[in-house]
């Protein structure tokens, strides 16, 4: 699965669109999360326990969506963002999405 940020991919054209693809995830973090980061927030610098969460749910959401193309028929995402909310306090949704296509390499029949 091609997937790109931007609106073409260089080296195919776009032979199908197939329409918006998305990938949600709602996670949440731990109360040893919560404490750890809360440490880690005390003495400044990165919080590892938050990058790691933050990490864990894009890449989650990103499959997810990759997943909800393959399904469609695609084999590229085009156009590809991330969103992310926070539910409520330690619940976050993080959403990907993008436009499904088909793509062939430029010079194919």
């Amino acid at each position: 699965m091609i997937v790109a940020t931007t609106n073409d991919l260089a080296g195919y054209r776009i032979v199908r669109h197939l329409g918006l693809v998305r990938g949600i995830t709602v996670r949440s973090r731990s109360v040893i999360g919560n404490f750890v980061g809360g440490l880690q927030s005390f003495f400044g610098g990165q919080i590892g326990a938050f990058v790691h969460l933050a990490e864990t749910a894009r890449q989650e959401a990103f499959d997810n969506m990759c997943e909800h193309a393959r399904q469609g028929g695609a084999n590229a995402v085009v156009a590809m963002r991330y969103d992310a909310n926070e539910i409520t306090d330690g619940i976050t949704e993080v959403l990907a999405y993008g436009t499904a296509v088909w793509v062939e390499p430029v010079g194919s029949s």
